[in-house]
């Protein structure tokens, strides 16, 4: 694989990004942790309304994967896009795409990981120390493509306290892989004085080809379409997965008793075999400011003024060999503040605005979209009513959106569409009891098409597919309601819900059953964007069994712990113009983990199925059920202010062949095959 010179001086300069801060293994459904995301006030998992996952510390390590897909895909309700090694994106509860809206530090990410599954997310999971994910509608916050959940990486890059320390603080690691033959280095340092306070961090990741349990392509494709004579079948490895990514960043903040400021500057660059094709790869670079600040307290009826502010330069080229092929560049930014005031009767909440701008452009004799000029600017309101037991929210959005195409010779001419979009939702929370809450919440959502569903039109050689759009395509609407129980404290704490969206004019990318074939020869299937009516229902729980001793609210959690980790999702989609279900759904789920701690020691068990997924589009094959074996062992050492973490991981330890059905390339690109990781992470 290829280096990357233009941040290979900042990278090396500090040669570690940020692994995830060290802390002691704590109970999976700790529901005390504080959250922001799916609420402005600073609220714990317990008191929010909608369904809240947070990874960090040590969790987060157990669960890092080189893409942000799939190291989050096993929470309750998220699985992956999954597009190899390179390429993964999370989906909630069946929705992706755009229905997912990605964060960092609470301002769009602006790549173009939705545009296609092959297009990696542009930030690095080594890069982030902690990651939220909210399961159901955060429209009236983030807007109406989060009727799927919302993802907020957040990065410790602009500090927003003062540094007390004597000396820097910070953290390095490294691990080192075998099913990939991978190599991961990390780092971070923060330091100040006074009010000015500085961090660093990088990273670097290598991985080679794939090694997985048997043929590449699953035994239902080999079956229905034989290699050509003097073809081979890939076995044991899956060809063209390797990946090799490294970034940094550096920020800085004046903090004062009333409010911070802060600026940061990043990049990421990758390169990635796309796996789809044995001879495309994809060479991304992303370059970005962030720029944010608060003012606590500036007026007698202001709580908090927040905002936010962040420019993305990204650019990325699909190679075939050594010759590029399309590039696709995508330049913009997203802003937003937020404005919380002080309660006034019984009302506590924010209000504030959001604008969203970007100049995408796909550049090649196979670009299957035209220049696009995308424009959104967005109004919203969030209030909140407590009651004795019992909290109600309610608000507001308003978002319009603009899609402006160039004129051009292989898409006509030049097309505005313009679209205003209205969201609002209200739920309660109740607490029945001290250590119990229920929460109902009902959200209704229009959703613009983005500009891919609008005007796509063409092959898209990495994804081996033709995309077609529709340009007249209207705004789809969607109502949704979710119900959940949680518990924070006894024997038993976790949580459990059920959900249900009904949308009309679902946007829905299908295979057509018919094939493009290119002058060259090139035959590429045919999937089309179309309006249809759809449901989506499921369900998740999670309960942990503390074995050992009860869970006490808002305590540290204890020195020696067992625990065992029960989770399981469910979601069925279906087509209601058809009454067939919708494409690549994942099936029902379980995972089952027994953990232990004590004395430094820490050791974790865990198994995880997926059943047969048969409810698949008439143009898919099904997927096989599949069980994982997966097993981790670590210590962590003090001494002094430094601590020392060394654990070893070991993933489907028993080989099994697996396929996610929510993949495009399921058929062809299963899941790692036996793998152990072993690496050392020190704080100080």
């Amino acid at each position: 694989m290829k280096s990357f010179p233009s941040l290979s001086i900042a990278t090396l300069a500090l040669t570690l990004p940020a692994f995830p801060q060290s802390e002691p293994p704590a109970p999976d459904a700790a529901l005390d942790e504080m959250v922001v995301t799916a609420s402005p006030q600073q609220r714990s998992l317990f008191e929010q309304i909608q369904q809240v996952n947070v990874l960090k510390g040590h969790q987060l390590l157990l669960n890092l994967q080189p893409t942000l897909g799939e190291t989050l895909a096993k929470e309750p309700g998220v699985s992956s896009t999954y597009f190899g090694p390179g390429a993964s994106r999370p989906i909630i509860r069946g929705l992706g795409d755009d229905r997912v809206r990605i964060l960092q530090n609470g301002t769009s990410i602006l790549d173009v990981s939705n545009v296609s599954p092959d297009h990696a997310v542009a930030s690095d999971p080594l890069s982030i120390s902690s990651v939220e994910v909210v399961r159901g509608p955060a429209t009236l916050l983030y807007g109406p493509n989060t009727i799927g959940g919302v993802v907020n990486m957040i990065d410790d890059r602009i500090p927003t306290e003062r540094f007390d320390g004597k000396w820097p603080s910070g953290n390095f690691g490294t691990a080192f892989g075998s099913a990939d033959d991978s190599e991961a280095y990390s780092g971070a340092l923060t330091f100040g004085k006074g009010p000015l306070v500085f961090h660093l961090d990088g990273f670097s990741r290598d991985t080679e080809d794939l090694a997985i349990p048997g043929f590449a392509r699953s035994s239902r494709l080999r079956a229905s379409s034989p290699l050509a004579p003097g073809e081979h079948e890939a076995y044991g490895i899956l060809p063209n997965s390797a990946t090799e990514s490294q970034g940094a960043g550096l920020g800085g903040s004046y903090v004062w008793d009333k409010g911070y400021f802060g600026l940061s500057y990043s990049g990421v660059d990758s390169l990635y075999g796309t796996v789809a094709e044995p001879d495309v790869t994809i060479d991304l670079r992303q370059r970005r400011w962030d720029l944010r600040g608060a003012f606590y307290e500036p007026t007698g009826w202001l709580k908090e003024v927040e905002y936010k502010f962040g420019y993305t330069d990204y650019a990325h080229t699909e190679f075939e060999g050594a010759e590029p092929g399309t590039e696709f560049l995508i330049e913009g930014y997203n802003g937003r503040i937020d404005l919380q005031h002080q309660k006034a009767g019984p009302f506590e909440g924010s209000f504030g605005f959001e604008t969203r701008h970007d100049d995408f452009s796909a550049l090649g004799e196979e670009a299957f979209l035209p220049s696009v000029e995308n424009d959104v600017n967005s109004l919203f309101v969030f209030e909140e009513v407590p009651f004795d037991k019992l909290r109600l929210q309610f608000g507001a959005r308003y978002d319009h959106q603009s899609n402006q195409t160039d004129a051009n010779p292989l898409f006509g001419p030049g097309m505005e569409r313009d679209f205003d979009a209205f969201s609002t939702s209200a739920g309660l929370i109740y607490n029945p009891a001290p250590d119990y809450a229920v929460a109902l919440s009902l959200a209704y959502t229009q959703r613009p098409p983005t500009y891919v569903e609008l005007f796509a039109n063409g092959p898209h050689v990495a994804t081996g597919t033709a995309e077609l759009g529709d340009p007249f395509l209207d705004t789809e609407n969607s109502v949704s309601i979710d119900l959940s129980l949680k518990k924070k404290a006894g024997r038993i704490t976790g949580s459990a819900g059920l959900f249900y969206y009904r949308f009309d004019d679902f946007i829905s990318l299908a295979p057509t059953g018919n094939n493009l074939t290119l002058p060259d020869g090139d035959i590429f299937p045919i999937y089309a964007y179309e309006p249809v009516g759809a449901d989506f229902r499921g369900g998740e729980i999670e309960a942990t069994f503390h074995l050992l001793d009860p869970v006490e609210a808002d305590a540290k959690p204890a020195d020696r712990r067992l625990d065992l980790t029960l989770r399981a999702d469910y979601t069925r989609a279906d087509n209601r113009d058809s009454d067939e279900p919708l494409p690549r759904i994942p099936p029902f789920r379980t995972l089952a983990a027994l953990e232990y701690e004590s004395g430094g020691w820490s050791a974790r068990l865990e198994g995880q199925y997926a059943a047969h997924q048969d409810r698949h589009d008439a143009n898919e094959l099904p997927t096989d059920s599949y069980f994982l074996l997966n097993a981790a062992l670590g210590y962590t050492l003090d001494l002094g202010d430094t601590r020392t973490t060394f654990y070893l991981k070991g993933n489907n330890l028993t080989n099994e062949e697996a396929r996610s059905s929510t993949s495009i390339l399921k058929d062809i690109a299963p899941l790692a095959g036996r793998g152990v990781i072993a690496g050392v992470r020190t704080e100080f």
